[in-house]
């Protein structure tokens, strides 16, 4: 039986280039607070990981037309799913490939360049001197082509948006001919392509849904994105990476450092359901859909946990992270960037 997707129309601002005018537009966006329909994109997440022939693929009847975008590159991968109407397309994003994938050197460097304070002191020159760090450089680091989040905006704009196709560099797409190019577009992604799915977001006004990712928001003001996008992060109190304090990360070369988000947080408090610490163990994907979003019964929202918990729900509600503050153990130059910083 074919289970519906739920969406809400929204009035929303979009543009088709990063460059590109900004135009209020009524979309659909996905309804986060239905477990149905997060749990069908947690899916279309997990799949960015695989190809269709993978026993672990996940077979969703309501997406078709299938298309990998990336798979000859080291470069951003993922896949772009059309829905069984052809109203809708969702571009879902890979995050980090395990150790000896062909992607893991430049997942490694897209980490630490969007998710350190300062380029894990390593990636870019642009740690001066202890905790003190050139925002110029960084901005810099990341305008470079090697970023995925470049070959993200050229992959959306001429594919999903054939209307930037004059605009942009055809020679970073690697898939054009993806159906229905005037669709509502989703975006999707778990960890660092959940992160990168935000910043596309951000960058077109697109409807986001990301998946334990690192906080991003740090990233984005430094590429000077808006943070009007409808974006929604799902993330649990038991995975350091979207908390930034993962040691084993930084034992391994990943300075994931950074814990605030765009858009709004959907946050699932496993630490108290579980009794979990907050480990890497937790981060992966399965996790989110069989202890988080596969679980059953209900949750409380996080800071009402326990005992003294007023609503319990099927997913808790969203929050902002306004008071969420990122590096302040660092200084940094005064640069145009620092009028970003709250």
């Amino acid at each position: 039986m074919l289970n519906p997707i739920w969406a809400t129309p929204a009035h929303i601002r979009t543009r088709a280039s990063r460059e590109g005018p900004w135009e209020d537009k009524e979309v659909l966006i996905p309804d986060v607070m239905d477990l149905g329909t997060l749990t069908e994109l947690a899916h279309l997440a997990s799949n960015a990981y695989k190809l269709p022939d993978d026993t672990t693929w996940h077979e969703e009847p309501n997406w078709n037309n299938t298309i990998p975008i990336g798979e000859d590159s080291k470069g951003m991968r993922g896949h772009v799913f059309a829905s069984a109407d052809n109203s809708t397309i969702v571009l879902a994003v890979k995050g980090t490939s395990p150790f000896r994938s062909p992607t893991t050197g430049q997942d490694k460097l897209n980490d630490n360049l969007m998710f350190s304070c300062c380029c894990a002191h390593s990636v870019c020159p642009c740690a001066s001197r202890r905790n003190m760090c050139d925002t110029v450089c960084l901005e810099r680091a990341l305008a470079e082509d090697s970023l995925f989040y470049n070959f993200g905006i050229v992959s959306i704009s001429q594919s999903l948006f054939p209307v930037a196709r004059s605009y942009l560099r055809p020679e970073f797409v690697q898939q054009r001919n993806i159906p229905v190019p005037n669709a509502t577009v989703w975006v999707v992604g778990h960890s660092l392509g959940g992160a990168l799915a935000a910043l596309l977001g951000a960058t077109f006004g697109t409807p986001t849904v990301a998946f334990s990712s690192p906080g991003e928001r740090r990233a984005a003001r430094l590429l000077h994105l808006p943070e009007t996008a409808p974006i929604t992060h799902v993330i649990h109190t038991a995975d350091p990476v979207s908390y930034g304090t993962c040691a084993t990360c930084a034992r391994l070369g990943f300075s994931l450092e950074t814990r605030c988000h765009l858009g709004r947080v959907i946050e699932f408090d496993t630490a108290r359901r579980y009794g979990w610490r907050k480990d890497i163990r937790h981060h992966p994907m399965n996790i989110v859909l069989d202890k988080v979003l596969g679980a059953g019964g209900l949750w409380p929202d996080v800071g009402d946990s326990g005992e003294n918990a007023t609503v319990w729900r099927d997913i808790p509600l969203s929050r902002t992270q306004e008071d969420c503050v990122d590096c302040s153990k660092w200084t940094f130059d005064q640069s145009p960037a620092l009028l970003f910083q709250r």
